[in-house]
């Protein structure tokens, strides 16, 4: 069986994005490893997970530097599951997250669109 073990989000700065994805977002930090040429292999995931994680890439060129934040042109690009959607919602927006709507509750689950700290758009999201 297959499956998608890790998805690169191209960020301006390894430790910048290491403190918001494990600080406001409480992802844990699953390996940050030194390659040796001034670039990092840096893993978060949700934590308490197995699943997919994120490649945290620092931008490289001046193409990279551009999709900073617009790697899915202005769409949300990425699906944060949980089981506890008022308390993530809340300790989120107490951490600083900006959210771009006030929560919906539709027939699918609870959500609400919120930006990462570059402007990449996320669903927070809890199924029905």
């Amino acid at each position: 069986m297959s499956h998608i073990a890790l998805v690169t989000l191209v960020v301006r700065d390894y430790d910048e994005a290491l403190s918001f994805y494990t600080g406001a977002l409480g992802f844990e930090l699953v390996e940050d490893t030194d390659r040796g040429d001034g670039s990092r292999w840096v893993v978060v995931r949700p934590r308490g997970t197995t699943g997919a994680g994120l490649l945290l890439a620092r931008a490289g060129n001046g193409a990279q530097r551009a999709s900073v934040g617009a790697q899915t042109g202005g769409r949300v690009g990425f699906f944060l599951h949980t089981e506890d959607f008022a308390g993530d919602h809340e300790r989120m927006r107490a951490a600083g997250v900006r959210f771009l709507e006030e929560p919906r509750h539709e027939t699918y689950g609870s959500v609400a669109v919120f930006e990462d700290l570059y402007g990449n758009r996320w669903d927070l999201l809890q199924p029905a």
